[in-house]
């Protein structure tokens, strides 16, 4: 197309009857003459070889890139992310893609993709290690900015690389700083691997979908450059055609998400200050809207609002409620908490702050709610059967007998809701069920000829089940077997303040069976 067109503009060079194709005929004389002609190609396409080959020094300097961005990542830190942006040798792998495709070498494309997928997979993995291994795995605002792409992404990828493309072809390569900076490449990338590391896919998509962005934009502009310069190629006219509708087509692809996202944020921005305005509305002009919570993900979406008033006003939430549904056109959930205050400035500090107390509690409760509900789950029992101290943080509920459940699986079950309430004590009182049997092995003692009588593995696991049910029931146990066992029993048990007693002593065997103690 590009040809068909200089041949239409060289045919009508001549024509100074048609002073439009004369200045493009003018034009694309000087391009040739005084931009293209300046150009030392052959120094241009080596330098941009040698950038893209795989390397100690790109294998190295990646590593160092992913590593100092993640932890700018987890420490929130814009200045530790720029570092990382700094050191990042991505861009040379992804522009030689961009040339090579433009030129046709199609060597030199595959080397450039494979510096750049290993690359890209040892930042990866090298940032969910040490996302893995880091003891804050939390969302930082750093981390969140970058798991939703949008077309504005695209458009800086897409300025950032005609700077850098231009700053390589003139041989002007400190632009390609400010061109690190603007692209971010590395980032999205440590971001990818948090994601991987938390298996949280949302981070985890949103941010390889901002690098895959970033890449084929940067690659693309590259080629577009490149083409544009009039760099020797060995493409035929209908490799060239095939090659531009790939790129309109990839640009586009690209291009219609971004611009959902994009359109999507727009909507949520402009909700943002609908709720705050019918918040407003909805008192006097001496209230103050102190706080706004709005989860967009949530369906209906739900919307937690504090609002300082001098005077409260019980039918506000139904009518903001309203008003929002109808003005944002979605179902609202919304739980809007009113405090009176004065109209000086400290009783509204005061109200601020008993506000975000109040706000805490609220998050406790819900908390003790969903810690009772889990019990009241695995126990078979109502929410209102779970006893829950939060002074203390301290839970109990009595398990109900249910089919097929042994003492060790309501142990277990214990022991997992425990684990994800390190700072509470979960304490599941199990029904009497049978006690497990203790079994015993002989095993040498370091006296000649000499044995001894120790529980096999199993039978520690069962005597720690035992001593676990006894201590939360309350109950005493009977213990029957042989004589030299049931004392190594009792033993152990009194030691852990549980109340033991001999059953049926036996002569042989090697296994103590253990049963409750009905006083009754």
């Amino acid at each position: 197309m590009g040809r068909q067109l200089a041949d239409s503009i060289d045919s009508k060079a001549d024509d100074t009857s048609n002073p439009v194709a004369a200045t493009l005929f003018n034009i694309r004389t000087w391009w040739r003459t005084e931009v293209i002609g300046t150009v030392d190609q052959q120094a241009v396409i080596e330098k941009r070889r040698e950038d893209a080959l795989l390397s100690e020094r790109y294998l190295f300097m990646t590593a160092m890139s992913g590593g100092i961005a993640i932890l700018g990542l987890l420490l929130s830190s814009p200045a530790v992310v720029i570092g990382a942006m700094l050191l990042s040798p991505l861009m040379g792998p992804i522009i030689g893609l961009g040339f090579a495709l433009a030129i046709g070498d199609y060597n030199w494309l595959r080397k450039s993709a494979r510096s750049l997928a290993w690359g890209t997979a040892m930042a990866v993995f090298l940032c969910a290690l040490v996302v893995f291994l880091s003891p804050i795995q939390t969302v930082t605002p750093e981390i969140a900015a970058r798991t939703r792409p949008n077309l504005f992404d695209l458009l800086v990828a897409f300025f950032s690389a005609l700077a850098g493309a231009y700053a390589m072809i003139r041989g002007r390569e400190g632009t390609i700083v400010g061109v690190a900076i603007a692209t971010a490449l590395m980032p999205p990338l440590a971001v990818v691997g948090f994601g991987l590391a938390t298996l949280n896919w949302t981070v985890f998509s949103g941010a390889l979908l901002l690098y895959v962005t970033n890449l084929l934009t940067i690659a693309l502009t590259a080629w577009g450059m490149v083409r544009l310069y009039g760099f020797r190629s060995t493409l035929t006219e209908r490799q060239s055609q095939f090659q531009n509708f790939v790129v309109i087509a990839v640009f586009i692809a690209l291009a219609v998400p971004l611009a959902l996202s994009l359109r999507q944020i727009g909507w949520e921005y402009s909700a943002q200050r609908v709720v705050k305005s019918e918040l407003q509305d909805a008192f006097d002009a001496k209230s103050r809207v102190s706080q706004v919570d709005i989860n967009f993900a949530a369906r209906p979406i739900t919307i937690d609002a504090t609002v300082l008033t001098p005077e409260l006003r019980l039918d506000a939430e139904e009518q903001v409620k309203q008003a929002l549904s109808r003005r944002l056109d979605r179902d609202i959930q919304l739980v809007l908490t009113q405090y009176q205050v004065g109209t000086s400035a400290t009783a509204a500090e005061r109200a601020q702050i008993a506000a975000a107390r109040a706000k805490e509690e609220a998050a406790a409760q819900r908390r003790a709610e969903d810690l009772a509900n889990r019990l009241a789950l695995v126990a078979g029992v109502k929410d209102a059967d779970v006893t829950i101290d939060r002074l203390r943080r301290r839970a109990v509920v009595r398990a109900k007998v249910l089919d097929g459940a042994s003492l060790t699986a309501y142990r277990t079950l214990e022991e997992r809701i425990a684990a994800t309430e390190p700072d509470w004590v979960i304490e599941v009182i199990p029904p009497l069920r049978p006690l497990p049997p203790i079994a015993f092995e002989r095993k040498q003692s370091e006296e000649e000829d000499g044995s001894t009588m120790r529980t096999t593995a199993a039978g520690t696991r069962d005597l720690q089940t035992l001593v676990w049910a006894a201590e939360r029931t309350g109950m005493p146990v009977v213990v029957s077997g042989p004589r030299e066992l049931v004392d190594i029993v009792r033993r152990d048990l009194e030691a852990e303040g549980v109340s033991a007693t001999d059953g049926t002593i036996t002569q042989n065997g090697i296994v103590v069976s253990p049963r409750w103690n009905d006083l009754d």
